[in-house]
């Protein structure tokens, strides 16, 4: 269940800016990392803020529409699929993540972080399995984060219409992979990744 009582818990101890970071799009084939870092006020209705995996794509679009009409700090960071392909997907996650911190309009004082993983910055922090099923604030990023590939793949779909991105976001669902194994994998696609790099050119 999600609560507010890890930020509150926080705040007792003199530290008023605690943000959220989920990161969404490490399973795809095809496409980039993007992850988020929020940090909500104190008298923020935290519980509208669930995992965004649990949500509908309206839902979604709708708590996004709140988020970022809050006027609170959000920072966004992305890394790239050719990224991916270069220091590998936890790496190029904590890369994001640390992106979208940087991002912050306010520095944050603290990090909770989705996972098992640290961010690379010089920031206290916590990690916690599961994260966005606890806390607000990582609920919060899943879905800012969750929103913006998605957006982001819906765009990629113009560019490369023949893969249908906009419907899977290159998730590897088997009509993914039949338009995979029929065009060959575009710039978009993690050539490192099994279900592409078989049908790259040797």
């Amino acid at each position: 269940m999600v609560t507010f009582s890890f930020e509150r818990a926080l705040a007792g101890k003199g530290m008023g800016r605690v943000a959220g970071v989920d990161e969404a799009g490490r399973g795809p084939l095809a496409g980039p990392v993007v992850a988020a870092a929020v940090i909500l006020p104190a008298d923020c209705c935290y519980v509208l803020f669930q995992d965004s995996k649990k949500l509908t794509e309206k839902k979604r679009e709708e708590l996004f529409a709140t988020l970022t009409g809050m006027g609170i700090p959000i920072g966004v960071g992305v890394a790239t699929a050719a990224e991916i392909d270069a220091i590998n997907i936890l790496q190029a996650s904590l890369l994001a993540m640390q992106r979208a911190v940087l991002e912050l309009a306010e520095p944050a004082d603290f990090l909770l972080v989705d996972g098992t993983f640290a961010v690379p910055l010089k920031v206290n922090q916590q990690t916690l399995v599961k994260g966005e099923s606890k806390s607000a604030s990582i609920a919060a990023a899943s879905i800012v984060a969750k929103v913006t590939r998605d957006r982001m793949m819906s765009e990629y779909h113009a560019l490369y219409p023949q893969y249908n991105f906009q419907k899977h976001k290159g998730y590897p669902t088997s009509e993914h992979r039949n338009l995979l194994t029929r065009f060959g994998p575009c710039e978009i696609h993690r050539r490192t990744f099994s279900g592409v790099r078989e049908l790259l050119d040797p």
